[in-house]
């Protein structure tokens, strides 16, 4: 019995799921949070405690807002059940739960509790509530969020409050069906602040185990506008409707359930949600938890975390590198998400009409982050996952006559610079993940390259075409650094007619690809924004635009933290910057002069430049360990800062597995040092040769640079390996000394 029991721990304890802490990228503007999430769900259900937070400093920072949970805080008002993660502006975070005790009060700033006891992990997150002494569990299933309370004798409540979220829409339905289910509505969508009369509904139905022996709800008229009345607490007095009145229609709103429990006793909270009515909202909860207790939710949602996550398995290495490594892989598995419902309905993009898919209609595409590493590892590990999110990709032009810029629900944020949709596309498809519409992928592509009007992908194509870049008047900042982005993305459109034998387009885009070169000035040997007339523009300092600087050159940085983003054409540039010295010289004034900006998704694949320096490839190897040291730990503040959806965790998986996609569009891995001394990738049978690529080295402290490498038993000189070879690769043995 020993025996066994001691087999059944060794087995739990290896198991990925057990090495995620999801409380990683909750401090240091990360943006994710701990809350409970099923892969790739619509529903997470996330502690919300930046609403009141005594510590919380909202002028000083509005990224601070950009999430309903950091970790400092310590006043927590509820549970909110739609939430993003890893992003840089606020929205969602509403449909709050909150559980409480004695007398009912309805302003959070009352009802608000510290906690203590915090638990988190894949699918489940618990508190206590010091205030009420209420432990508070919650899990999810795709679609609906479940919470349990466990409350102690005596009148306890559970709130569903409407009125608070992490931004300012106005608008919101709330109705008792009984005195056990609740159904309503929440305006949501102002991304960034962004086009808030675009608000659209999310709609939810709630259901409690046990029958209210009261219930009513409440409406708060404000007096005040702004972020001030939204997060400071409700202004005017709050009107509380009971049983007689059981539907509100409002802004601050919500509902109440009062129990008086003779004995401690646990209630449970079921939230379907939907974007299309409430209706699906009652069908997705049903189909998905009817019937199922907390705990056999919780136990189904952990083991598709663990499937998912023993897609790759790693030996050796200390138990926070394994944690840091699958807490990461965790992270590339939120976003993009599910956006249909169980039935298979969903918002169009544009008009928002209810359409159908047969497959999954993934959304929070936000591609200015994720085209440079995150569909790429999607392609490798997940490419059942890839095709349907380039299959969603289509459908939105489909919709709407563009491809997805930075999509949130069906709506188009414009969010960031560039058209990185077509990177993506080609991307994948070079790749080997095929079973997707290419002539349209292509056509697509082709039309926000070439549309001179009204081309909401591209602002400033007219001067691109014609001067091979943008001007300081062409955009009102980052004219250097978006006339990268359209070259990266023609350079995908050419490497894509290239491989569709479209011979003129291949040399039109090739050709496009690489006017960054006017832009190069020797003087500095870096990029430097132009005037309309071709004149440079003066006075011009490089080190401008670093932290979030505004300047017309570059867009959240600076001429050093852009220059070196050409991979696709890494050779010319080594070659305008005077040779191989010079090039690795000005690299190295990158990191030496703290330039280098690890959060930064242009810098991300300066560590890997190295490699294309014939004899410097050591200093890649040392870049990439260094900073793996540096910024990703075991702790709250353990990413460089916002995980941009995944962005930075999927550079750290590469990174710690020894290969990175150093070029979009361009189906090739650089290397580096692994920081384990097994791993094992499992490849999905249905889109490659073989079921598994292993990758073994002698890592340990004191060896870290790459001696030799043996690819299937026999000798690799090179430091980049195709995608092909890789995949069709049975073993990759490193050895380090």
């Amino acid at each position: 019995m020993l025996l066994m029991l001691f087999n059944y721990l060794i087995s739990f304890s290896q198991n990925p799921v057990n090495y995620v802490n999801p409380f990683i990228g909750t401090s240091n503007f990360g943006a994710t949070n701990p809350g409970a999430i099923a892969p790739r769900g619509m529903v997470s259900v996330s502690p919300f405690n930046v609403a009141g937070a005594p510590n919380l400093p909202l002028e000083k920072d509005s990224r601070w807002l950009s999430n309903p949970y950091i970790n400092e805080n310590t006043f927590l008002t509820g549970f909110s059940h739609v939430n993003l993660s890893g992003v840089g502006c606020p929205d969602l975070g509403v449909i709050l739960t909150m559980p409480t005790t004695g007398a009912l009060k309805t302003n959070h700033l009352e009802y608000g509790t510290t906690y203590t006891n915090e638990v988190s992990k894949p699918g489940y997150y618990s508190v206590n509530l010091s205030k009420y002494n209420v432990k508070t569990e919650v899990t999810a299933s795709t679609r609906t969020g479940v919470s349990r309370y466990s409350f102690p004798k005596g009148q306890s409540n559970i709130l569903i409050n409407l009125g608070l979220g992490l931004t300012n829409e106005e608008g919101a339905v709330i109705k008792i069906v009984s005195d056990t289910e609740i159904e309503g509505m929440r305006n949501v969508g102002s991304f960034c602040y962004y086009k808030p009369e675009e608000a659209y509904p999310v709609y939810f139905v709630a259901k409690f185990s046990h029958p209210a022996d009261d219930f009513g709800v409440w409406n708060t008229p404000k007096k005040t506008k702004g972020i001030e009345s939204q997060w400071m607490g409700y202004n005017g007095k709050t009107r509380l409707y009971k049983q007689y009145k059981k539907e509100v229609i409002g802004d601050s709103i919500g509902s109440y359930f009062t129990y008086h429990f003779k004995e401690p006793t646990t209630v449970e909270v079921k939230i379907g949600v939907s974007y299309v009515s409430i209706e699906n909202a009652r069908e997705n909860l049903e189909k998905e938890t009817q019937g199922l207790t907390f705990d056999a939710i919780y136990n189904k949602t952990a083991a598709t975390w663990n499937d998912l996550l023993s897609k790759i398995e790693v030996e050796g290495g200390t138990e926070d590198d394994k944690t840091i490594f699958y807490t990461a892989l965790y992270h590339t598995l939120i976003h993009p998400n599910t956006l249909n419902d169980i039935n298979g309905e969903y918002p169009t993009m544009a008009k928002r009409e209810t359409a159908k898919t047969k497959g999954t209609r993934f959304t929070v595409f936000s591609f200015w982050d994720t085209y440079r590493n995150l569909h790429a590892l999607m392609s490798l590990v997940y490419p059942k996952q890839q095709s349907d999110m380039v299959k969603s990709m289509l459908n939105i032009y489909d919709e709407s006559g563009w491809l997805p810029k930075w999509e949130l629900n069906a709506t188009e944020t414009t969010t960031m610079v560039g058209d990185p949709a077509g990177i993506i596309l080609a991307d994948t498809y070079l790749r080997g993940i095929q079973d997707f519409d290419i002539e349209k992928a292509y056509e697509a592509m082709r039309k926000s390259a070439l549309q001179l009007e009204n081309n909401p992908l591209r602002p400033g194509i007219k001067d691109y075409i014609e001067k091979g870049y943008l001007t300081t008047t062409t955009t009102k900042s980052g004219s250097v650094s978006t006339t990268q982005e359209y070259n990266i993305t023609d350079f995908a459109i050419a490497q894509l007619a290239k491989k569709l034998n479209k011979k003129q387009d291949y040399e039109l885009f090739s050709k496009r690809s690489i006017t960054y070169r006017n832009l190069f000035d020797k003087k500095f040997n870096l990029l430097r924004p132009k005037n309309h007339d071709g004149s440079w523009f003066s006075p011009f300092n490089p080190n401008t635009g670093a932290n979030f600087e505004k300047n017309l050159g570059f867009i959240e940085g600076n001429s050093w933290q852009y220059t070196f983003m050409v991979s696709h054409d890494i050779k010319m540039l080594m070659k305008l910057m005077g040779g191989k010295k010079q090039f690795v010289k000005q690299l190295d004034l990158v990191f030496n002069n703290k330039q280098f900006d690890m959060a930064n998704e242009p810098d991300i694949n300066y560590p890997f430049l190295y490699n294309y320096a014939k004899g410097y490839e050591w200093k890649t190897q040392d870049r990439v360990s260094s900073l793996i040291k540096e910024y990703f730990t075991n702790k709250p503040a353990g990413l460089p800062g916002n995980d941009d959806t995944g962005t930075m965790s999927a550079w750290l998986i590469y990174s710690m597995m020894g290969i990175y996609p150093s070029s979009p569009a361009e189906p090739n891995y650089t290397i580096t040092s692994p920081h384990f001394n097994k791993i094992t990738i499992h490849l999905n049978p249905n889109y490659y040769k073989n079921d598994k690529l292993i990758i073994t080295s002698n890592t340990s402290k004191d060896k870290n640079h790459i001696k030799n490498i043996r690819i299937d038993g026999k000798p690799y000189k090179d430091y980049f390996i195709s995608h092909k070879e890789l995949v069709n690769s049975r073993s990759i043995e490193f050895t380090l000394e």
